[in-house]
């Protein structure tokens, strides 16, 4: 089977220029006299936590009035690679401990990054299942289209750990660069069957079904969460990471379906 493209990443140029316009808006507030935060608060977060940061942000805003919380969502392993190059952040959440350390070698990271969340992946496949997958040895076979996360991102990674721990070797049609794009393939039914997170799974809603598998359990990644050296908004990112380890934002993750600690 002829393997698709895959999608290039956008250029780093770009990004920088997005996030330095971001980060001017009131970015450089790193606090008051009194303790409070204030100013503009930039996330790189894993793709796969969207739903869940994109709520919890809006409660952060609303517990220190004054603060602005700025996402940038991706591939782990991309985001990553822009801190290193400079992206102005404050924040660095990732869907695997491998991209964190990445940062952390560079001298990106403000003390030492905490796990926060665990996730693990699922199957998932279009409304009536009309490639009739059921279990992970169905990637194997060449009859369905299937989707799969890129090897470099942590989604990919955890498959292809999984793919070998079961001795099979999948037969992906397409490799995309983030969970979201894998799920979007699954959505427009472009594809039968794919991994993704199972919290992926649980946000889609009716959209598609879920198919649990045994070996999930021998590829579960941790999500790290740390502070950026460099962060225009210090007092910000620190007030924001101790917001996302604490319990009210435990009950958020744990109800998207996340393993919390």
């Amino acid at each position: 089977m002829t393997m698709k493209m895959f999608r290039s990443l956008g250029p780093v140029a770009a990004v920088l220029a997005v996030t330095a316009g971001l980060a001017g808006c009131g970015g450089q507030d790193k606090g008051t006299p009194d303790g409070k935060v204030g100013g503009t608060v930039t996330v790189f977060a894993a793709a796969s936590l969207t739903e869940t940061f994109t709520k919890l942000g809006k409660e952060f805003e609303a517990a220190h009035p004054g603060v602005k919380v700025v996402y940038s969502f991706g591939a782990s392993s991309a985001l990553a690679e822009q801190i290193k190059q400079g992206a102005p952040a404050d924040v660095f959440a990732s869907a695997a401990p491998a991209n964190m350390q990445q940062v952390v070698d560079a001298g990106d990271v403000t003390g030492q990054p905490a796990t926060f969340v665990s996730n693990r992946l699922e199957i998932v496949v279009p409304k009536g299942n009309p490639g009739h997958i059921a279990a992970l040895q169905d990637f194997g076979r060449t009859e369905p289209k299937l989707a799969l996360c890129a090897e470099q991102v942590p989604c990919g990674a955890a498959a292809k750990k999984m793919f070998e721990a079961a001795g099979i070797t999948p037969q992906p049609d397409t490799r995309e660069q983030d969970v979201k794009a894998v799920l979007t393939k699954v959505t427009l039914g472009e594809v039968d069957g794919a991994l993704v997170y199972r919290t992926d799974v649980q946000a889609a809603g009716d959209k598609v079904e879920g198919i649990d598998f045994p070996e999930s359990a021998k590829a579960v990644n941790a999500y790290p969460i740390a502070p950026l050296a460099k962060a225009p908004n210090a007092a910000a990112a620190t007030a924001f990471v101790e917001f996302i380890k604490s319990d009210q934002a435990k009950r958020v993750f744990a109800a998207a379906g996340f393993e919390t600690p």
